[in-house]
């Protein structure tokens, strides 16, 4: 599941493990320390060794900038511009040098892979291929081989859940997740998790249609009918009446498993994965879309806007229904509520299968949202773990939430906590509070979204009823998570072909004249899947699905 950091504050509490490793000698560069040279002749003979017990980045906190890839075009902010991030270069000696992709992300990160030379850090979706593509071609480094020789410490604060969850077959571990929940998290604390899914509507349009019902077809229609109809303008621009997440060269997010969350569509059936793509209540409802378009219901624009043009079309409450992430368009809901609370969005119960079941939507799952992996580039291998594990700590995590205490937190009423004004803005601006504090996981890369209960402040309007509405229809579905082969591979190229086949085809079928010709598309691209080895691709799954649902298994022993 994508996920932004805007809002993926799901609760629980990090699981933490000691270790029992010997702890090698600690040294200021990546090399050991000759055993011929003086002792006293170097600084790291004088460090502290490396133990298991005591956080190692405090043996050298010497100026160091490390080079850290973000593989997401949107990722606006700076390190050293706010408060946090110039506190926490002051206290560990790091400082941080963000790369981002101007334009495609895939084509960046694909041509830095190709040079054969990464940053020091590349952070990017568990799902990418480019993992597999790093992780193979030995382009980034075994993160339990980094700590059991530069810092042990690094299995205290690591979750043993997740170091299994992301070893390989060679025994090793290369990457570690961020937002991620285990399944003992949602056995705890269940109740508490929501998804970031969400089906939106405009508020005051919603309530001056009557509230209207749009979990059938035709409802939904009517609705949107309804919407364009009364409310042809939006300060002089035309209303758009559906907002869907962007069209991208493999699809649309909001169109494929969004959709077929909201309509409880199983992913396996009797321990066999099922393909949901071919279900005929997701068909129906996809040709519900044409129809859409065929009644002049859908604006050009939700088929060419990306993600800028879409936040400031947010802003302007453009939109009169949206099937979309909540926190994706968290700056704009708070924009359209300091203007006038009316207008803002609310979730409503939205598109839903003819048994109208509940949906279920997709929880932060074990593989998180993000993975962070240490390239064999990087400039200090010792620093590089060192700093890793100082931000898996809880100290690391409470700097990066909380920031700097007098500045952007204090000890209030006996608890560690964001100073008012500073909540005051982190509620009202997150773009200005990100510039100004920078805490509260501005930089999320490694944010534990478990231990960030201890400090989150309680959630308030108008983001809190989106997130409670999600509670109670959120899952887990780690075990459906890293189904896919290598790209290398005869599955993995295959997986790709049909993904951009899928790309160019969904759109087609939304755009179609008739659900004739819907079905004329949809047959052409289900031979031609056949054709490119879906068959291998799910024999590739099936397998990788029963190894994932073995190994959640155990961790709830």
């Amino acid at each position: 599941m994508r996920i932004n950091v805007r809002g993926v504050l799901t609760l629980v509490m990090v699981a933490a493990m000691s270790a029992t490793m010997i702890a090698c000698s600690s040294s200021g560069n990546n090399e050991a320390a000759s055993s011929t040279q003086p002792a006293a002749t170097t600084a790291a003979s004088e460090a502290p060794k490396a133990s298991a017990d005591q956080p190692g980045w405090k043996a050298d906190t010497k100026p160091i900038t490390f080079d850290w890839y973000l593989n997401f075009s949107w990722f606006p902010n700076k390190w050293g511009v706010d408060a946090t991030s110039q506190y926490i270069t002051k206290k560990t000696g790091v400082n941080i040098n963000f790369i981002v992709p101007a334009g495609n992300e895939n084509e960046k990160l694909n041509t830095m892979i190709a040079s054969g030379s990464l940053p020091d850090f590349i952070t990017l979706g568990p799902w990418e291929d480019a993992v597999k593509k790093m992780i193979e071609g030995e382009m980034v480094l075994p993160l339990n081989k980094l700590a059991e020789q530069y810092d042990p410490y690094f299995f205290k604060v690591a979750d043993p859940a997740k170091i299994s969850w992301y070893t390989q077959p060679d025994g090793n571990f290369y990457g570690y997740p961020n937002a991620s929940s285990s399944p003992k998290d949602y056995q705890k604390f269940g109740e508490k998790q929501a998804s970031n899914q969400t089906f939106l509507v405009r508020k005051d349009m919603y309530e001056a249609l009557g509230k209207p019902d749009m979990r059938t077809q035709e409802g939904f229609l009517n609705a949107l009918k309804a919407a364009k109809e009364k409310f042809p303008d939006v300060n002089g621009q035309p209303l758009i009446p559906l907002g869907l997440h962007e069209f991208t060269d493999t699809g649309n997010y909001s169109l494929e498993s969004y959709l077929q969350n909201f309509l409880a569509i199983p992913q396996e059936k009797d321990g066999k994965l099922y393909d949901r793509r071919t279900d005929p209540e997701y068909i129906s409802w996809l040709k519900t879309f044409r129809k859409a378009n065929e009644m002049g219901l859908l604006a050009k624009d939700i088929f060419i806007d990306k993600r800028p043009q879409m936040e400031e079309k947010i802003a302007q409450g453009r939109y009169f229904a949206m099937l979309y992430q909540r926190t994706d368009m968290e700056p704009q809901q708070n924009a359209l509520f300091a203007k006038d609370p009316n207008s803002i969005y609310v979730a409503v119960d939205g598109p839903a299968n003819s048994k109208q079941d509940k949906p279920t939507l997709a929880g932060p799952g074990i593989s998180g949202w993000t993975i962070t992996l240490i390239s064999k580039d990087v400039k200090d291998k010792e620093r590089a773990i060192k700093f890793m594990s100082y931000m898996l700590s809880e100290e690391g995590q409470k700097d990066f939430y909380l920031g700097e205490k007098g500045v952007s937190y204090d000890t209030i009423d006996g608890k560690d906590q964001f100073k008012p004004e500073v909540l005051d803005l982190l509620n009202k601006d997150r773009s200005a509070f990100d510039k100004k504090y920078g805490s509260a996981f501005t930089f999320w890369m490694l944010m534990d979204t478990n231990m960030n209960l201890q400090w989150a402040p309680p959630a308030v309007e108008p983001l809190k009823s989106l997130a409670d509405w999600t509670r109670g229809k959120t899952v887990s579905f780690s075990q459906f998570d890293n189904l896919n082969p290598a790209g290398s591979s005869e599955e993995g190229i295959a997986v790709q072909k049909i993904a951009q086949d899928w790309g160019k085809v969904l759109p087609k079928m939304i755009l179609a004249k008739s659900d004739a010709e819907f079905d004329e598309i949809f047959q052409k691209h289900l031979k031609d899947r056949d054709a490119a080895g879906q068959a291998k691709i799910d024999n590739y799954r099936q397998k990788a699905y029963e190894e994932n649902v073995k190994k959640l298994s155990e961790f709830m022993k």
